[in-house]
């Protein structure tokens, strides 16, 4: 059963079939009625979530709308299959509560508004001929060197994915869905380093927050060792190695080597004014300015890190991202777990 729904008229459609929802669509969007966001129960049934959400995409109108998806049972399995198809704004269970579900609603139609407004920012400065000289040299240089890195580092690779596997059950990756450049959401690859389902550990752990998420500025979380950092992952972290599957977002075009980090979801939904916005023209990277500056450090204020992604964003360029990249080594020992 899947559920189209309207908020103004506050009507609901149940949809069987990929091919019933998407001829329920049609016959709405005709009407000018489009719906308030779209449930797809995957509990039980064939229907085709890859096929619908493609669909979404292509069809005027439809592009815009929040896709969940309802599962009886998210296991970790259920969890990956979902990650890897991307374009769904989050996952819910029976357990959720209408106020839970209003915040998710919330977060993903502000997600999505300010996508759109920085696609619009993204192609006026497309227009310059500096834009595309400065992209075809930095996407050279990404290519090349994250694939380069790829193949000599394979072998860590599959130690890392061995030692993690032995160490505790769960998947080897960790994959959750982010912010970039423009306010993409994509795939964000790392080594897992905490234990199985910590991102729901998140509200038990507010009080220790870093960042002060008590006041009026935008929402960042950070926890000084983190209790839900396995023994493992502590080193990884603390090596940086578990970013080394970040590579592949790079060459896959969803990062680039040095850029604004790319926030979760819950991050980017905070930064929705015009002073914050501006550090998602810049694209989204492994390493960047904020990282060789502050990296580790207790004493930063949510208001630097803003500011040294708003500087980056810019002042970027290839000589930069060179800079950037040659004072990334002192940073990647880190002395803290953060």
């Amino acid at each position: 059963m899947n559920r189209v729904v309207d908020g103004k008229d506050k009507w609901i459609i149940n949809a069987e079939t990929t091919q019933i929802a998407k001829k329920v669509l049609r016959e709405r969007l005709r009407l000018k009625l489009k719906p308030e966001f779209i449930i797809c129960n995957i509990s039980g049934n064939n229907f085709d979530l890859i096929d619908f959400r493609q669909f979404l995409q292509d069809t005027k109108g439809c592009e815009d709308i929040p896709l969940f998806v309802y599962t009886d049972f998210l296991t970790v399995e259920v969890r990956w299959e979902l990650q890897k198809t991307g374009g769904i704004d989050d996952l819910i269970t029976a357990s959720i509560t209408p106020e839970a579900f209003a915040e998710k609603l919330k977060t993903a139609r502000r997600i999505r508004e300010l996508s759109k407004k920085a696609s619009t920012n993204s192609a006026s400065l497309r227009r310059s001929s500096k834009y595309y000289i400065n992209y075809f040299f930095k996407r050279t240089l990404d290519i090349a060197v994250a694939g380069t890195a790829l193949l000599l580092l394979s072998p860590v690779f599959l130690l890392v994915a061995i030692l993690i596997r032995l160490e505790s059950k769960g998947p080897i990756f960790y994959i959750s869905h982010r912010a970039g450049n423009g306010y993409k959401i994509f795939d964000f690859y790392k080594f897992r380093t905490m234990v199985v389902n910590a991102d729901k550990l998140v509200s038990q752990l507010s009080h220790l927050n870093q960042y002060d998420a008590t006041g009026k500025d935008p929402v960042f979380f950070k926890v000084s060792n983190d209790p839900r950092v396995t023994r493992l992952g502590a080193f990884l972290r603390n090596t940086s190695l578990d970013e080394l599957p970040q590579l592949l977002n790079v060459v896959l075009g969803h990062m680039s080597l040095v850029g604004n980090r790319p926030l979760p979801l819950y991050e980017a939904a905070t930064l929705t004014t015009d002073d914050y916005a501006g550090r998602f023209l810049a694209p989204a990277g492994i390493t960047g300015l904020w990282q060789i500056k502050k990296r580790g450090q207790k004493n930063m204020s949510v208001k630097e890190r803003i500011n040294l992604d708003i500087s980056y964003a810019e002042n970027n360029s290839v000589l930069y991202d060179m800079w950037i990249l040659a004072n990334t080594p002192n940073a990647l020992i880190q002395k803290d777990n953060v």
